[in-house]
């Protein structure tokens, strides 16, 4: 596959998350809370985890923001809901050092999350693409440390 071919394929990968954003309904349960916000965009993002045991049994994500910041919650939102809370860590810290150049582990599955690889060629929009995942890692740390249905801000 070209990379103009390859391009267009993670352009329309994040314009479909962007349209159709996964994650924006209300859950039963909230058990963890954490907010993000990216000044230098605009991007707000609150991230609402339901924990079973050590388990992501549902996950919202609700904000507004660009397209990026969008299809990244979106992403995000499919990929670790059923996964562990360390799963979802490890992963939120593998796509931390992807948009700050590394290659992913070759075992590891990302799924629609390496469609944002392309954002690295615009540095602006890496925070655009980390927010969520920020944003998840600070509501992991929550959970972990026993702060559930509290609301972390991470700028």
């Amino acid at each position: 596959m070209s990379m103009d071919a390859l391009d267009q394929l993670y352009r329309e990968v994040i314009l479909d998350h962007h349209r159709h954003p996964r994650g924006r309904h209300d859950i039963d349960r909230v058990d963890v809370e954490a907010s993000g916000l990216n000044p230098s965009c605009g991007d707000e993002v609150t991230l609402q985890l339901q924990v079973e045991g050590d388990r992501i049994t549902d996950v919202a994500v609700i904000g507004r923001g660009c397209a990026v910041s969008t299809a990244s919650g979106s992403i995000l939102a499919e990929l670790v809901k059923g996964h562990t809370i360390e799963d979802a860590r490890r992963i939120a810290e593998i796509f931390k050092r992807m948009m700050h150049g590394e290659d992913p582990p070759a075992e590891t599955d990302l799924g629609d999350l390496e469609a944002l690889t392309g954002v690295r060629q615009f540095p602006v929009r890496i925070k655009c693409a980390l927010l969520p995942w920020v944003t998840l890692l600070d509501a992991a740390v929550a959970r972990a440390e026993g702060r559930t249905g509290k609301t972390i801000t991470t700028e």
